[in-house]
């Protein structure tokens, strides 16, 4: 077995442990190598544990052959011994069409009968996603990447590279597929990945992407125990009505955390606010002159009074 081999079936062997006997496991295979590489380390891998182990494709219906696609995935699938399954969806265009994708992804794969959906995101993944938070601002939960476990989702591959699962793929002998959209430069990732990425490394040296996943896990650890400690905090507070002294005595990544907090305990949608929402009502804390209320995503509306804040949500 080759050290690529070994180490995608590495990878993947303390997260299979984690599971109990009986558990159902699914892995989402697109047909490209980081996905077919993660389902033949799955399938060697399951034999020697008590779990129900599936897979399943999503067809995006967004390119004139993807029911072809899908069906060759799941003849690949049959090849590992590993029954597969077809979830076609409709992408409704609302975010641009990555995200807009992605959003559809996520919501066919919610439906799943299963304990655990394994992912095939691999370490360069990663550097570009932290690469893209750098570029939108974002803050440090979104900077640290993605998480190797986000409740049933497990990314197993992230300190494994996209090479590395490429080169299994070629000693397994199955053709990983070549989506189209994976080399359109109008998406950001792709030229993250084929541009910028590569830009940087011959700016600055090699080491750019390993450097970008170290600082996500950094991240991590600090966004966790910031989290954290919102959490305790929260805890003692009535998010409806806050005392503004107090929350101006807390830490500002504290105080944004306790005040994103509130306005989804009020009603705004999830994943609604952005930084400039968050900033308005922090300036009734931290600014405050005398301004007027804001006004938020899901009717909510936020006013200081007397020292404190009024958190209420407008009934249509």
């Amino acid at each position: 077995m080759s050290s690529d081999l070994s180490a995608i079936r590495s990878a993947v062997r303390p997260f299979l442990e984690r599971l109990e006997a009986g558990d159902r496991v699914v892995v989402a295979v697109s047909g490209g190598a980081d996905s077919l590489a993660l389902a033949f380390a799955l399938s060697k891998e399951v034999k020697k544990l008590a779990l129900q182990f599936s897979a399943v494709t999503i067809d995006h219906q967004l390119q004139t052959q993807s029911n072809q696609q899908a069906n060759i995935v799941v003849d690949q699938m049959k090849t590992l011994e590993i029954e597969c399954i077809i979830k076609k969806v409709n992408v409704e265009i609302t975010d641009g069409l990555e995200a807009s994708a992605r959003k559809a992804r996520y919501e066919a794969l919610d439906t799943l009968n299963a304990d655990a959906i394994f992912l095939g995101h691999t370490h360069n993944d990663q550097a570009e996603s932290v690469l893209l938070g750098l570029a939108r601002g974002s803050g440090t939960r979104s900077l640290s990447g993605m998480a190797e476990i986000n409740g049933r989702y497990i990314r197993p591959f992230l300190s494994i590279t996209r090479e590395q699962t490429e080169n299994a793929c070629k000693e397994i002998g199955i053709a990983p597929w070549m989506d189209p959209h994976n080399k359109d430069l109008q998406f950001a990732r792709v030229r993250v990945r084929t541009v910028a990425i590569p830009t940087l490394e011959k700016a600055i040296g090699p080491g750019i992407s390993d450097a970008l996943v170290r600082s996500a896990q950094l991240l991590r650890d600090d966004a966790d125990a910031l989290d954290q400690w919102c959490e305790q905090e929260v805890l003692a507070l009535d998010l409806h009505d806050l005392e503004c002294s107090y929350l101006l005595g807390l830490p500002r990544a504290i105080r944004t955390r306790i005040i994103r907090r509130a306005i989804y305990a009020v009603g705004a949608p999830t994943g609604s606010l952005s930084a400039e929402h968050v900033g308005a009502v922090e300036a009734l804390i931290s600014a405050w002159n005398g301004q007027g209320p804001a006004h938020l995503p899901g009717g909510v509306k936020v006013e200081r009074f007397s020292g404190r804040l009024s958190l209420l949500r407008h009934q249509p």
